[in-house]
């Protein structure tokens, strides 16, 4: 199947998706958001990442901001870094793309890595493994190379991760983008379902989990509500 360019998905969906399906629908079916410290500081990391001019240091050149598409997935995105690391006896020029890296040219022999930043540290999930996947799988369309290896960045450690892009990953993304994509589809949002990690989620508010889980009922939701601020008041 080929998506067209009108119907292609945010890579930062599939992280919402993994997150909470339930946010990944209010903010790709439902269209909203809202946004918090956390995710405030997730935005700044990455302008900072995208910042700056193409770089070349002998045979590796970087590229920032990289615009990344997959008909055959139906993915849209930005790399945050792409490596382009020249095969022996190839001379890197200035000239390689700044943000289209489509562009007419034989990219056998080069290694390619995306390299994503993240604020925090490494999660227990899958979800930041298979965002850079996902850029993988876009540049592999996008050049017609094999994309072996990503790397994740975390503001916390400050260094970078290895990724392996294996049969596995590949495998895990594959999934999840489906999912996004029948999700999607489907038009229809999840339950509300409260967890622990609700009280980070920028969306809770427009959420309410505590009001619209299964079992609750919205009277004795209100009532609690209304008991907190007027004791909040006193």
């Amino acid at each position: 199947m080929t998506y067209h360019e009108d119907d292609l998905l945010p890579i930062s969906a599939l992280q919402h998706l993994l997150f909470c399906e339930r946010q990944c629908a209010l903010i790709h079916i439902e269209r909203l958001w809202a946004e918090n410290r956390l995710t405030a500081e997730g935005r700044h990391l990455h302008e900072r990442a995208h910042d700056g001019a193409p770089e070349t240091r002998g045979q590796l050149r970087t590229v920032r901001g990289l615009s990344l598409r997959s008909l055959e997935w139906g993915i849209v995105g930005q790399a945050d870094v792409v490596e382009f690391l020249a095969p022996d006896g190839v001379t890197v020029s200035e000239s390689l793309p700044s943000r289209v890296a489509a562009e007419l040219r034989d990219w056998s022999g080069w290694t390619v890595t995306p390299v994503e930043y993240k604020r925090g540290k490494p999660k227990k999930d899958d979800s930041d493994r298979v965002q850079l996947c996902a850029q993988a799988l876009c540049l592999e369309e996008m050049l017609g190379v094999r994309v072996p290896d990503g790397a994740l960045y975390y503001g916390t450690r400050k260094r970078r991760t290895k990724v392996p892009i294996d049969d596995t990953l590949r495998q895990t993304t594959a999934r999840t983008i489906e999912r996004l994509q029948e999700m999607v589809a489907s038009g229809r949002t999840p339950s509300a379902v409260r967890e622990p990690k609700c009280s980070n989620c920028s969306l809770v508010e427009l959420c309410l989990p505590d009001a619209l889980a299964p079992g609750r009922l919205a009277s004795r939701f209100v009532e609690q509500s209304f008991a907190e601020h007027v004791i909040g008041e006193r």
